[in-house]
């Protein structure tokens, strides 16, 4: 099993900035990539930024050049930050692990941007 942590979320302005941290514990050497996705009110979960285990990363396009997504391994932690808020990004986030069999979620943080 995986426990999977997230912390960070609150309410921003417009054009604010917030970092997410997901800290990992348990069995993390079965997972090969820790993701961030987002639930807004009344859509679908949402895909936002992967990072292998090989610090490779991948963005939604609704996202890229203004989040980041980075690990300290020696932490088992990963972090989203997110820069240039919009209302639109206003959701819970997630952080997953992704195992070669099953995906492992955290509780989620709830991100309000917001005037």
């Amino acid at each position: 099993q995986v426990q999977l942590v997230e912390s960070g979320g609150g309410l921003v302005q417009p054009g604010g900035s917030l970092r997410l941290s997901c800290v990992a514990s348990g069995r993390i050497g079965s997972i090969y990539g820790m993701g961030w996705y987002r639930v807004a009110p009344g859509k679908q979960r949402e895909s936002v930024a992967f990072i292998t285990n090989d610090a490779i990363t991948t963005y939604a396009d609704s996202v890229k050049g203004r989040f980041t997504v980075s690990r300290d391994n020696a932490k088992n932690t990963v972090y989203l930050q997110m820069n240039s808020l919009k209302p639109e990004d206003t959701a819970v986030y997630y952080c997953k692990g992704a195992g070669a069999t099953v995906d492992y979620w955290g509780q989620g943080t709830q991100v309000t941007v917001s005037s």
